[in-house]
């Protein structure tokens, strides 16, 4: 299974803008795809479990998931200051 660790770059964590950003991008995959931080799961197409994981910037995350190209897309997003805009 690919699985890539990065690194919050959302100003404000993973809160609900950037959960909500990586949820709508999860959804159009149609596999599942996990984000792991502290030892917590949540899935990548659930804004809610997202921002319940609590990962704030700098947070070392990992992506996973069965499609390479989901868990890259992914992880880019959370690499990303999804707040700027």
């Amino acid at each position: 299974m690919p699985n890539t660790t990065v690194i919050v770059g959302s100003a404000e964590g993973l809160h609900a803008r950037p959960a909500g950003i990586i949820a709508e991008a999860a959804e159009k995959y149609d596999t599942d795809i996990e984000i792991t931080y502290d030892g917590e799961e949540a899935d990548a197409a659930s804004a809610m479990l997202i921002m319940a994981l609590g990962a704030e910037k700098g947070a070392e995350v990992t992506v996973s998931g069965d499609d390479a190209t989901a868990v890259a897309e992914i992880a880019a997003l959370i690499e990303q200051d999804l707040d700027e805009g």
